[in-house]
């Protein structure tokens, strides 16, 4: 009974759950689009398309609803619930690093009612990381309405996440890989499972309400010639650059606002009037732009056309996301992708006119190179556009764009347009972990001296009898000086572990060790070790003494880097917990005080009444 009662809770309790999660982020997914439909209908005169439904409006119209609608979000963002700011990714990647994936309650409905009143209004924002955000919220208020600890708690917010890109796209594997790649999330095997499970029921439930139709009507992949992945690359650097531009841009006007001294809740309606204004000179940069994008997938805008929309779609998002909207920043990805695309292929047509190159081919790959450096997640990237396509023709030229739109914004910047809301915050993250508690400690304070060693001149038979009675799965081998050699591991054996007919005489830890190994410094912070541990994959690190280089003082183990800053984001959350409660105590003490006066007033009012009728 209670091995049953082991293996439900530790296995089944978080695949159901995993599954209900999925399930309640596949229907806030369906809801926010339709709530997005609605306000369209609501706030604009018919129309086939986004930018329809806005030439059919009085010029008027077109200037006054954006402004009033962010006129009427930003006092909901400034005073009630900040975290409803910008593209929402960023926020919940600071819930799994800062807050063990606790989100307020409110968020998911305030982030799916706001974001869908911008987006039908114009705003130039994305739908993919509000949803991102409902889901994570859903799955935070259901672990945390089941009272789960921690560690279920994270998971159950990169549960929400991935559900909600999945239902999005019906792409599961792009959601899966959205939550590992994006997010940050420390993956496990077993936490892989729950993710995939909560991606395909979203999936599942997107499909039931909206149909197996794709987002976009994609067009028939095919690479006419070897030579088209030179035009490729070239694709996949300017969409680096158009990666660097946006994110220049987004993330300097909110500097504008302060030095025009324009408060944080009247900043929406400022951005809002400006997008009216645009909207005036080019609809077609306004909404999420799948219009756009379908319109380029087909083949039907052309070189001038897109380069315009490209400049004002890249100005009506800055403005959006600059200005304290809520909404995403991978639809206006997805077209500023479509619209460079465009531009190369129809480009490159014209210097190469017997190529029969196809722009809205160009234009498919350019979605997922913008998207992979606006994120720097090219995995992701590039299997959403190949859950949109289910070709592998274009998985070829989509690494080709990709891994240069990444490279030129890590050269150029060196952190996605998520990471750099973080960190103009003070934070810092690296793989789900803030970057500034990791700094605060050293290798020294959580390493630890208990190691097995080995000589460099140690045989093969005495090595196997250590490893059959040491508890170490790993050891330090050293020179006949004490100073650090190699490393010498299980698997390093397990060929002649399995076949023990290969030993040959002579053979000493010498020759089966690693060496050469990665090390780390007793005196580096937590920092440095955490990137040599997401580098090289490694289990622990020989710890070297400061003072004479070479010296193994030690060794730092990855699972116990990971309790020290858990342990660390505990205390500050007790601490933090403490003094608001002391805040609210020595205001209550204020207010206690302040009654007390009033009733000594109170007291001597029947006799300074009479008094005064005397007087």
């Amino acid at each position: 009974m209670k091995q049953g009662e082991s293996y439900f809770s530790s296995t089944l309790s978080p695949l159901l759950l995993s599954l209900a999660i999925g399930m309640l982020a596949g229907f806030g997914a369906v809801l926010f689009r339709k709530l997005i439909g609605w306000g369209v209908d609501a706030l604009w005169p018919p129309g086939t398309t986004f930018a329809g439904h806005l030439m059919n409006a009085s010029p008027v119209w077109r200037l006054a609803v954006p402004c009033l609608v962010g006129l009427a979000a930003g006092p909901v963002i400034a005073f009630w619930a900040p975290e409803l700011r910008g593209p929402g990714v960023p926020e919940v990647m600071k819930a799994l690093a800062l807050k063990h994936g606790r989100i307020r309650h409110r968020v998911t409905a305030l982030k799916a009612v706001v974001t869908a009143l911008l987006i039908s209004s114009g705003a130039s924002v994305g739908r993919e990381g509000p949803i991102v955000q409902i889901g994570s919220s859903i799955g935070s208020s259901l672990s945390q309405f089941l009272k789960r600890g921690h560690m279920e708690r994270r998971l159950a917010v990169a549960c929400g996440a991935a559900a909600g890109i999945a239902a999005t796209f019906q792409a599961p594997m792009a959601g899966t890989l959205f939550a590992v790649e994006i997010l940050l999330f420390d993956l496990e095997v077993s936490s892989l499972s729950n993710i995939v499970m909560a991606s395909v029921t979203g999936t599942v439930v997107a499909r039931a309400c909206l149909g197996e139709s794709c987002v976009f009507r994609i067009p028939e992949f095919v690479l006419v010639h070897p030579a088209e992945l030179a035009i490729y690359f070239i694709l996949g650097i300017c969409a680096g650059l158009v990666s660097l531009l946006l994110i220049k841009i987004v993330f300097a006007l909110p500097g504008l606002w302060r030095r025009v001294h324009v408060p944080d809740w009247l900043r929406p309606a400022f951005g809002g009037l400006m997008i009216g204004v645009l909207g005036l000179l080019c609809p077609q940069a306004l909404g999420v732009g799948y219009d756009g994008v379908q319109q380029a997938l087909d083949g039907a805008v052309h070189l001038n056309a897109a380069t315009v929309f490209l400049g004002a779609k890249i100005l009506a998002t800055a403005l959006c996301i600059g200005s304290g909207m809520s909404g995403g920043i991978f639809a206006p990805s997805l077209f500023l992708g479509a619209m460079l695309g465009s531009v190369v292929g129809d480009a490159a047509g014209l210097l190469w006119p017997g190529g029969h190159l196809s722009s809205a081919h160009y234009a498919l790959v350019g979605m997922g190179a913008v998207v992979g450096g606006t994120t720097l997640a090219p995995i992701t990237a590039i299997l959403t556009i190949f859950e949109l396509t289910y070709t592998y023709k274009v998985i070829l030229p989509l690494m080709v764009a990709c891994i240069p739109s990444v490279m030129v914004v890590r050269f150029f910047h060196g952190f996605s347009i998520y990471e750099t809301k973080l960190i103009r915050e003070g934070v810092n993250i690296v793989r789900g972990h803030e970057v500034n508690k990791l700094r605060n400690m050293s290798v020294r304070e959580i390493m630890t001296r208990d190691m097995q060693t080995l000589r460099v001149d140690t045989p093969i038979d005495r090595i196997i009898t250590i490893m059959e009675e040491s508890s170490f799965p790993h050891f330090v081998v050293l020179d006949e000086k004490g100073m650090l050699a190699g490393v010498l591991t299980l698997r390093d054996l397990r060929a002649l572990l399995a076949y023990p007919e290969r030993r040959r005489p002579g053979l000493v830890a010498g020759d089966l060790m690693q060496a050469e190994p990665v090390t780390v410094n007793e005196s580096d912070n937590l920092e440095t070790a955490f990137h040599l541990f997401a580098r090289y994959g490694f289990a622990f690190l020989p710890v070297i003494s400061s003072s004479s280089p070479g010296l193994v003082v030690g060794q730092l183990k990855k699972t116990d880097l990971l309790s020290a800053y858990d342990e660390q984001v505990l205390k500050e959350h007790i601490f933090t917990v403490k003094t608001a409660q002391g805040s609210r105590l020595k205001a209550q003490s204020s207010r206690l005080k302040a009654q007390r006066k009033r009733l000594k007033i109170c007291d001597f009012l029947p006799y300074l009444i009479p008094l005064t009728f005397r007087l």
